[in-house]
């Protein structure tokens, strides 16, 4: 398996978690603030890492161009 599809299986694994979370947040499953606080941590994690991944491919792909 090379690196391109490794990072694309991660970003598929990443999204999954966020849809997941996201879903919880809108269905107001969060018990209390704390929690509620929690799970938007969670999300805004997973969009940077999402972020960083993105990125990473796009410079691996750039550095193959050169």
């Amino acid at each position: 398996m090379n690196e391109e599809k490794i990072l694309q299986h991660l970003l598929k694994e990443l999204k999954e978690r966020e849809r997941t979370l996201s879903e919880n947040l809108s269905d107001g499953s969060a018990k209390d603030y704390a929690e509620y606080k929690e799970l938007c941590g969670q999300v805004q994690g997973l969009l940077f890492a999402q972020f960083l991944i993105k990125d990473l491919v796009r410079k691996m792909e750039s550095f193959e161009d050169e």
